[in-house]
């Protein structure tokens, strides 16, 4: 799935998405396409999505202890 379809999903900003997705690695499930023209987009597998997710609640959560 790719970030733009999960950041409608979920209701977040693509950027917060790179952000967050910043911390992964391949072994996480996060993967990156590539098209014509050396278009690339970064996607997950579903693994990757509950990995991100995870990892969206935690930034979530810091967010909110330093902002109280």
């Amino acid at each position: 799935m790719t970030v733009d379809r999960i950041a409608e999903q979920l209701g977040e900003s693509v950027d917060f998405l790179y952000d967050v997705a910043n911390e992964m690695e391949p072994e996480d499930g996060e993967i990156w396409v590539y098209g014509a023209g050396d278009h690339e987009i970064l996607a997950f597998t579903d693994f990757g999505v509950e990995n991100l997710v995870e990892l969206i609640k935690i930034h979530n959560e810091l967010k909110s202890r330093s902002n109280p």
